[in-house]
């Protein structure tokens, strides 16, 4: 029965990450209509200028996930997403299995 559990939280882990993922990167700021100003993007993007003398480094965290934010998550994105929700779901099905009777 505990593997259940961990099966039914890794799926909803897994979809439920990549469903949000969209939805995280536009509340702190990362739009298909680019960077919102004063949000935490904002102050990302700030740093990272600093840091790399104006310019915002080709492949930096800033750049990837402005990227996704304006064209959608890539296939590679996706499944970071669903790997990494699933491992959270996995753990928090297999702790559900563990407390039940």
């Amino acid at each position: 029965m505990e593997n259940l559990y961990v099966a039914a939280g890794v799926t909803a882990g897994a979809v439920a990450s990549v469903a949000a993922a969209p939805l995280v990167l536009a509340a702190v700021g990362f739009t298909t209509a680019g960077i919102t100003a004063g949000s935490t993007a904002a102050a990302m993007m700030s740093s990272a200028a600093v840091a790399n003398g104006g310019g915002i480094a080709v492949g930096s965290l800033v750049a990837t996930l402005q990227s996704a934010g304006a064209a959608g998550l890539t296939a590679g994105m996706t499944t970071a997403a669903a790997s990494a929700g699933g491992i959270i779901g996995g753990v928090a099905g297999w702790l559900a299995g563990l407390c039940r009777p």
